[in-house]
């Protein structure tokens, strides 16, 4: 048996980037945990409300089998031009000490006798903050442990047309067009191609799982996923039926697979 932790920033991003990946791992009789960075609250932890996001996150991570879920103790820094105070309580991540946070993950790869670390790469994605510095920490956890690391992504080119398009159509989109120019991966540095369409109904109920960003969510994100999770099983699977890794190390185009741990 092998163990997989898949290292992510906020609630909710266990399953846009690795959701049906993480299903497909734990259905083949491997070690599933989850670790977040931070709780996705952007106020006070001891609120009414500062469990709720993880909360969220442990039933979505029982859909998709995770045998673990883990808070590395971090405040959401929020994503956009102001970058709001550390709340009393807690460091918004962002700010975090790197060197401290790899040191807090990489004693969780040892105790969990880790043999791949699913993180973000370099661009953290679409450059939000949180994102970059999941990358950051995870790649300094895992040189300081010896981890296998693998970058949740995706090819940056499709993700270009596809924004260009949506301004074209004269669509508002949230983000910047030079950001989204350098967002994600090259197609050909992506090493891993993962179909997770059999799993793609656990990956629709975990979406569901975070009712706070579906159902009560008033932002643009929100609407897209109640969208998303209304939408038949076969055709969800079409449009997030794939999920995309580039594995630190392994040169462009070498290791083109559908198996995960199988391509080193």
């Amino acid at each position: 048996m092998t163990t997989i932790l898949a290292f992510h920033a906020h609630p909710d991003d266990e399953v846009l980037l690795t959701g049906g990946t993480l299903a497909r791992l734990a259905a083949e009789g491997h070690r599933v945990v989850v670790a977040v960075a931070c709780d996705g609250i952007m106020g006070d932890a001891t609120g009414p409300d500062g469990t709720l996001r993880l909360d969220e996150l442990r039933a979505s991570a029982a859909i998709l089998g995770v045998a673990r879920v883990v808070h590395l103790g971090y405040a959401d820094s929020g994503h956009g031009p102001l970058f709001f105070p550390d709340p009393p309580d807690r460091v918004r991540f962002a700010r975090a000490d790197l060197d401290e946070a790899a040191s807090l993950l990489a004693d969780l790869l040892r105790e969990e006798r880790v043999d791949v670390l699913l993180s973000y790469d370099a661009q953290g994605g679409y450059g939000h903050r949180d994102h970059v510095r999941v990358h950051e920490v995870g790649a300094r956890a895992a040189r300081l442990t010896g981890t296998r690391v693998l970058e949740a992504t995706r090819p940056r080119e499709p993700t270009h047309r596809l924004f260009r398009t949506l301004r074209f159509l004269r669509t508002p989109v949230r983000y910047d067009p030079e950001a989204i120019r350098t967002s994600y991966t090259p197609r050909s540095a992506i090493t891993h191609r993962i179909n997770v369409r059999p799993y793609a109904a656990q990956k629709r109920a975990a979406l569901a799982a975070h009712r706070s960003q579906v159902a009560e969510g008033k932002g643009r994100s929100s609407a897209l996923f109640r969208l998303l999770i209304r939408l038949p099983v076969p055709i969800f699977g079409l449009l997030l039926g794939r999920e995309w890794f580039a594995e630190a190390g392994l040169a462009p185009g070498a290791g083109r697979s559908g198996d995960l741990l199988g391509v080193r």
